[in-house]
């Protein structure tokens, strides 16, 4: 039997993916909540370089960033695939997530700086979502006909970005704005077979806004 371990935050978007893959594949794990303020040896220990979670530790081997480890399971587990068997495809899946990589930061700093950082990461998020928008014109699925790794690897934008939108007061996307985007998102946060695998809103929405000031509350 397998002994699997997940370093991580239950209200992280990258923890996120790396249990969406585990229990897609069926694998039992063990959750460990951490607490960055606080960080746990066992965290540094197995990830000294970058001192973050997600981290997988497989048998006693640990296994650092979200999307390595979603691809590290795909690999070890049985059960459904997660990246398309076809080779341009998986390469195309791999472009996405790296995109969502390099892009998604400055979706936390929109809404967690003030003044002028804000606003010049409120930018990049539009120009990264404008390109998504233009990506899922007349497609269901970022690669293919069916969700995989690529979509997992969006989840932030899926259902993060509109939660912290909620919390803060701050608006970034509207179906006018971003059409294409808006109705991937919902069918995304709507699909009944994905809402197993995410945290539930209200409970996210909870947390986030004790993290976030709403915009224009009293300081």
């Amino acid at each position: 039997m397998a002994e699997v371990k997940l370093l991580g935050l239950w209200y992280s978007p990258y923890s996120n993916r790396v249990e969406w893959a585990l229990k897609l594949k069926g694998v039992e794990y063990e959750f460990i909540e951490q607490d960055l303020q606080n960080k746990s040896p066992l965290l540094l220990e197995s990830n000294p370089i970058h001192k973050k979670i997600p981290v997988l530790i497989h048998n006693g081997k640990p296994i650092c960033e979200s999307t390595v480890i979603v691809e590290y399971i795909d690999e070890t587990f049985e059960g459904p695939p997660i990246l398309p068997k076809d080779p341009y495809d998986r390469a195309i899946a791999r472009f996405w997530a790296k995109f969502f990589a390099e892009k998604g930061p400055a979706v936390g700093r929109s809404f967690f700086l003030k003044g002028e950082a804000q606003e010049k990461a409120k930018e990049e998020v539009y120009e990264m979502l404008k390109v998504v928008d233009n990506e899922l014109k007349d497609k269901k699925f970022f690669v293919g006909d069916k969700f995989g790794f690529a979509d997992i690897a969006a989840n932030a934008a899926a259902l993060w970005l509109g939660v912290l939108e909620e919390a803060s007061g701050v608006v970034l996307v509207t179906s006018e704005m971003l059409p294409n985007f808006c109705a991937w998102r919902d069918q995304y946060i709507n699909c009944s077979e994905n809402k197993k695998y995410l945290p539930l809103r209200d409970e996210l929405l909870a947390k986030l806004k004790a993290r976030v000031q709403p915009a224009g509350a009293p300081k």
